[in-house]
């Protein structure tokens, strides 16, 4: 599907039923799979044939899924992980182990704050948070002799602050090490962050891609292009036998287009167990199938609602990369011109209090630990995902204590600014 456009590859692509088999992906919803002899499994364990044998590491239906995902995005090899934490896990873990260290941009969300900050320090890896904005010079200084990957989000959740993603590539390929983007805000439908020297990216798929809040998932794409064997002393994972596995080489057996995938598969997926059930994976493909008709609603709803409430007095800032004006804007066209995202932040007049009273009034957009979805939401990160982060934390992930973050689903958007509007008036009257 590599020559069709993203929206006949968010239809079509991954799966190609045969003479009379079934339309839609089928659920392979089985934990083990038969064969006659244990030669033919023995070739499968040794990776020298393909097929499965245990849906711990890889299922049909979950690899058909991850094929149009990989297709959307440009890369040559995926994998569906049980959850956008485990995708960015799994995605550092691969290349970093104890006693190494991963620059990161210092808006991001706050659960992969913590676990890059919190769990992931607990295992030996160090992390140096840098601002986004941070100039080219700035970004060299953060990276040291034992740094192996350069991470950040293509839109930060909830900040909004847009990645330069050419300069965190430029900085990061300097340094030998790849550059890791969450794409979960823009998903492929706005942004390829491939085409912008990005090397491997990651998803929370629970977000926009699965789209109707049914089904929690992660993806890993891989670019295939960054060459781990100009650096085999960084990244000896891939570049020397790996004893745990039958002393395969993944460089060497899979090229750089599948070494990185399938090491995550026969080590990390063998060992964590981290996969994304079928029947979620089934429900992940019917929403990438109607993926890039609603970003492009989604993108039409945030950029009215950040509109009016710019116009509205009792609002203090706001922030959307798709408005003009906004600090972020050139940038964002720059890297996606056919949209952003549908969330909006903002902040009300009076500070923390007023925003939980705001939102306490609205009665369209329901206060949850989601965003990304078709129905409309809000939360107060402060209060709810980033809770764990002190002011100076907060701050440099671009939240402030009257943060309310605004995910506009695909509802009328005369409806949504109604329902804003009339729970400012209950705050304000």
């Amino acid at each position: 599907m590599s020559n069709y456009q993203i929206e006949t590859k968010c239809v079509q692509g991954g799966y190609t039923p045969g003479n009379g088999e079934p339309r839609q992906i089928p659920i392979i919803q089985s934990t083990t799979f038969k064969y006659a002899t244990s030669e033919d499994m023995g070739k499968l364990f040794d990776l020298e044939a393909s097929g499965y044998f245990y849906t711990r590491l890889q299922n049909p239906t979950n690899d058909s899924v991850a094929a149009k995902i990989c297709d959307m995005e440009g890369g040559t090899a995926a994998m569906l992980t049980s959850s956008g934490q485990a995708a960015n896990f799994f995605a550092i873990f691969n290349i970093a182990s104890a006693g190494d260290h991963v620059v990161a941009s210092s808006s991001i969300y706050g659960g992969t704050f913590n676990l890059f900050s919190v769990t992931m320090k607990r295992m030996g890896i160090d992390f140096t948070f840098v601002s986004p904005d941070a100039d080219e010079a700035e970004l060299n200084a953060a990276f040291r002799p034992n740094t192996k990957a350069m991470f950040g989000e293509t839109i930060a959740n909830p900040a909004l602050t847009v990645l330069d993603i050419e300069l965190f590539a430029k900085v990061a390929h300097a340094h030998g090490v790849p550059l890791i983007i969450d794409n979960t805000f823009a998903t492929p439908v706005n942004c390829r962050p491939f085409e912008w020297g990005c090397d491997i990216v990651t998803h929370s798929t629970t977000k926009y891609m699965d789209g109707h809040g049914a089904a929690v998932g992660g993806c890993i794409v891989d670019s295939g292009k960054f060459d781990w064997t100009k650096y085999p002393e960084k990244f000896p994972g891939l570049c020397t036998p790996d004893e745990s596995y039958h002393g395969v080489t993944y460089t060497e057996r899979f090229g750089l287009e599948g070494a990185f995938i399938t090491k995550a598969t026969a080590q990390l997926m063998r060992d964590f167990g981290a996969i994304q059930a079928p029947q979620n994976a089934f429900l992940l493909n019917l929403g990438l199938e109607s993926l890039h008709v609603r970003m492009a609603h989604h993108c039409e709803n945030g950029l009215a609602v950040a509109k009016y409430l710019a116009s509205d007095d009792r609002i203090a800032w706001v922030t959307y990369p798709g408005l003009e004006g906004d600090k972020y804007f050139e940038r964002a066209k720059k890297y996606m011109p056919n949209g952003t995202c549908g969330v909006v932040s903002f902040g009300v007049k009076g500070g923390r209090k007023v925003a939980e009273q705001f939102m306490k009034h609205l009665k369209i957009a329901a206060i949850e630990t989601h965003v990304a979805d078709a129905r409309s939401c809000c939360l107060h990160p402060a209060s709810a995902t980033h809770r764990q982060m002190n002011d100076d934390e907060l701050r440099a992930a671009g939240v402030s204590p009257d943060l309310v973050r605004f995910s506009c689903g695909i509802e009328s958007s005369e409806d949504l600014i109604a329902d804003i509007k009339q729970a400012l008036d209950a705050c304000f009257q």
